[in-house]
């Protein structure tokens, strides 16, 4: 490829992408450039391309600036990156950062709010984005960094974030007065590492996959019991509050028809399967929102702390959950692309580019 690059997918049609080639972008007054390193591609990241009108993901990396029309997207992504050059006090040459990169070789940020934590991205254009995705954390400030577990922070930081406010906004809620917790893709990293926090806390865990999933999913022990989709009318009929992390219509309609007014709370978290599924569910759970509450409730370092702890108490299991698939170059994110886009990754499979 040539010195920098960009990869998009059409917005119309998520299965067909470009690879173009760039300049590296200079940088001017207050911005420093970042050169991206080592990124992960997940069901996640598919859902932010699904969601990239709804929810203004396409709108952090926008590709006029790289040269592409409006019918391209630059998906994001979670990663680490390289500060390479800056002209902010602070941000220094070599310095490694964590957070929300563009599927490309570079990206030019403006640095603000900076501290030895990291810095925020103040560039004009992310100032009505969701905050949090503005955040890029300095490995060296960065209590659940360690540089032996990249790949797991790559992978499962974004989605244990998810996770642990999901956990958190079901207990802070007392658990809606639920006596079982049902989570659909019981198999998926959102769902599992949501239910690793809740285990023994309170209500019943079940968790609904498909049938080829049900083993894996078994075998990680955070459920109390895993249900393949086709047998939802063997359920309890108790109080229930269902976290769809899915999107599957099929399944809450075969829900609400077997629990009536047991269903106590539905509940969308995202999507894995590309069907939108707020406007069916009766809310939506966004992590930034309970984010926001327990900043004020715990403070910012409060915050930080409980996640860190709990993060730690996820590394120390997950990775015999996990195989971590490295690819090296542009060419390697379009393929893990394609093969996550279609479904084609297993459960245990977590993809990572070298870039």
């Amino acid at each position: 490829m040539a010195d920098s690059w960009t990869f998009a997918v059409a917005r119309d049609d998520l299965g067909r992408s470009t690879l173009v080639d760039g300049a590296t972008p200079e940088v001017v007054d207050g911005e420093a450039l970042l050169r991206v390193d080592r990124v992960g591609l997940t069901a996640n990241n598919v859902t932010y391309a699904v969601l990239g009108d709804a929810m203004r993901y396409w709108e952090f990396f926008p590709p006029a600036a790289r040269g592409l029309g409006p019918q391209w997207g630059l998906p994001p992504l979670w990663g680490f990156a390289e500060v390479v050059a800056s002209t902010v006090a602070g941000v220094e040459v070599g310095q490694r950062v964590y957070g929300y990169l563009p599927p490309a070789g570079h990206l030019v940020v403006r640095p603000d709010r900076v501290d030895a934590s990291g810095f925020r991205d103040a560039s004009p254009h992310r100032a009505e984005l969701p905050s949090p995705y503005n955040a890029y954390r300095s490995t060296t400030g960065d209590p659940a960094y360690q540089a032996d577990h990249e790949d797991l922070l790559i992978l499962f930081r974004p989605l244990f974030f998810t996770s642990f406010m999901l956990a958190d906004q079901v207990v802070d809620n007392g658990f809606y007065g639920a006596e079982a917790l049902l989570m659909s893709s019981a198999s998926s990293k959102t769902a599992y590492a949501a239910a690793f926090e809740l285990r023994g806390r309170g209500p019943r865990l079940v968790g609904l996959t498909s049938p080829g999933n049900l083993a894996f999913t078994r075998s990680l022990g955070c459920y109390d019991e895993v249900v393949p989709y086709d047998d939802i009318s063997a359920l309890d009929t108790i109080p229930t509050v269902y976290l769809d992390l899915s999107g599957t219509p099929s399944t809450r309609a075969a829900l609400r028809q077997h629990l009536g007014d047991r269903l106590v709370r539905d509940i969308a978290v995202g999507l894995t399967n590309q069907t939108p599924n707020a406007d069916a569910a009766e809310e939506v759970f966004f992590a930034p929102v309970q984010m926001r509450k327990r900043g004020q409730d715990w403070g910012r370092e409060g915050l930080d702390q409980r996640f860190t702890e709990a993060w730690q108490r996820f590394t120390a299991v997950v990775s015999g959950w996990l195989d971590v698939q490295v690819g090296v170059g542009p060419e390697a994110l379009q393929q893990a692309w394609a093969d996550v886009l279609a479904g084609r990754t297993p459960p245990r499979v977590g993809h990572v580019v070298q870039l």
